[in-house]
């Protein structure tokens, strides 16, 4: 796929009208003036919810959807998600304090993450809410705050697999990992879970993220569903949960396709059908990134219009302290550039090769390097697809100590 029809297919989703791209029916220009500043993120609530609807439409009937706020923590965000899914998954206290004020209750929240504090457990504790068990010592640390406060806490088997998946942009588990408990350690945990006093549900098996191959995430999986089986067997009794990740990505770069949904959801329910000892357990798929990362925009405004050396360059007031995945500074090996647009030009034809850059004291703050757009100067808006997930608070905020970026939710 060539770039223009590239973000072409990101540009769809969101309508033009008087040449200025508009979210919910509301000009960006609008947007800008409503909140008073640059820049800010906007996420569009119907296309969040249309995501979920196709979800839902599309898996299996038997799966309970999950929504991780990790990515993206956004309170009237995940207020209205809570409305459309079976559950959250939170990774801190600040993620907790959020998930309470969802609609959300707390049996259906699950808790993972390494290194939970002290804290955190004892919250997680106190909550009700299911613990993922990421270490033998969490386990150990868990049932002493337990004895202590009277309670039984919930708790899942967070299993690092002993298999790893092809294409996935992030794996979590697979080889030597800080995330959950090896594989061939969990007979040993299951025999010392069993023995405390505790809620013990089953496993949670992820296995990786950001993965747009159906054929991929299909085999990860139909083994993720081989892995619980097996781990089953150390069980007393049939588990009544199972969280098998997600792992469904979106397509960012020159090349990526959407993923075919049908195709996964009818495939996974081929897979589902393999294994009839789980037909009682409560099966999670948990995504974040999937529901929200192509509902959302970055929006930054031109300050200043440079050329060098024969390059234009368009020096905007956002950047990689607001948008660190964009700036490719979030885990890209090889830079590429996220789509993006002149938000208030969007059908200008006159256009020019340009690198738009942010106000940072660093090379690294780049939003787009040589990128062909309608020709723009200060005052122009700088918008940002693709910046619905891993955006604001997987940033560097405070970096040189510019303003922070808004959010909305329309």
């Amino acid at each position: 796929m060539k770039k223009s029809q590239r973000t072409h297919v990101k540009m769809r989703q969101f309508p033009v009208r008087n040449n200025v791209l508009c979210v919910n029916d509301t000009p960006i220009t609008e947007i800008a003036r409503q909140i008073g500043h640059t820049p800010f993120y906007v996420y569009d609530k119907r296309l969040i919810t249309s995501r979920i609807q196709e979800l839902r439409k599309a898996l299996p009937p038997q799966l309970q959807l999950h929504y991780a706020i990790k990515a993206n923590p956004m309170a009237a965000l995940v207020n209205h998600i809570s409305t459309l899914v079976d559950g959250l998954d939170i990774a801190s206290l600040g993620e907790m304090r959020i998930a309470e004020g969802a609609s959300t209750s707390a049996e259906n929240v699950s808790f993972s993450g390494p290194g939970k504090s002290n804290e955190e457990l004892r919250e997680a504790l106190a909550s009700g809410i299911t613990i993922n068990i990421e270490s033998q010592w969490e386990l150990q640390r868990l049932l002493r705050m337990s004895q202590d406060a009277g309670k039984v806490p919930s708790i899942t088997i967070r299993v690092n697999p002993d298999f790893e998946v092809i294409g996935s942009g992030m794996r979590m588990g697979g080889g030597a990992r800080p995330f959950g408990i090896d594989t061939e350690k969990i007979p040993q945990v299951v025999q010392e879970v069993e023995a405390a006093n505790v809620n013990f549900l089953g496993f949670h098996i992820y296995w990786g993220s950001q993965n747009l191959c159906v054929e991929h995430i299909l085999a990860a999986q139909k083994s993720t569903l081989d892995l619980a089986r097996r781990l089953s067997q150390f069980c007393s009794k049939p588990i009544r949960l199972l969280n098998i990740g997600g792992g469904l990505g979106i397509p960012y770069f020159p090349g990526d396709q959407h993923l075919d949904l049908e195709s996964i959801g009818s495939g996974l329910g081929k897979i589902l059908q393999q294994y009839p000892e789980f037909n009682e357990c409560n099966i999670i798929i948990e995504l974040g990134r999937y529901i929200v990362g192509e509902a959302g925009l970055y929006v930054c405004e031109i300050i200043d219009r440079k050329e060098s050396r024969g390059e234009t360059f368009l020096i905007t007031n956002g950047g990689l302290h607001h948008h660190l995945a964009a700036s490719g500074n979030f885990g890209q090996i090889i830079r590429k550039d996220y789509p993006v647009c002149i938000g208030n030009r969007m059908q200008d034809s006159n256009k020019e090769k340009a690198v738009i850059v942010g106000p940072l004291c660093t090379p690294l703050d780049i939003l787009a390097n040589k990128i062909e757009l309608p020709k723009a100067g200060p005052g122009d808006l700088v918008v940002v697809y693709q910046s619905g997930a891993y955006g604001l608070t997987a940033s560097p905020q405070d970096f040189l100590s510019h303003p922070r970026a808004g959010e909305v939710l329309l």
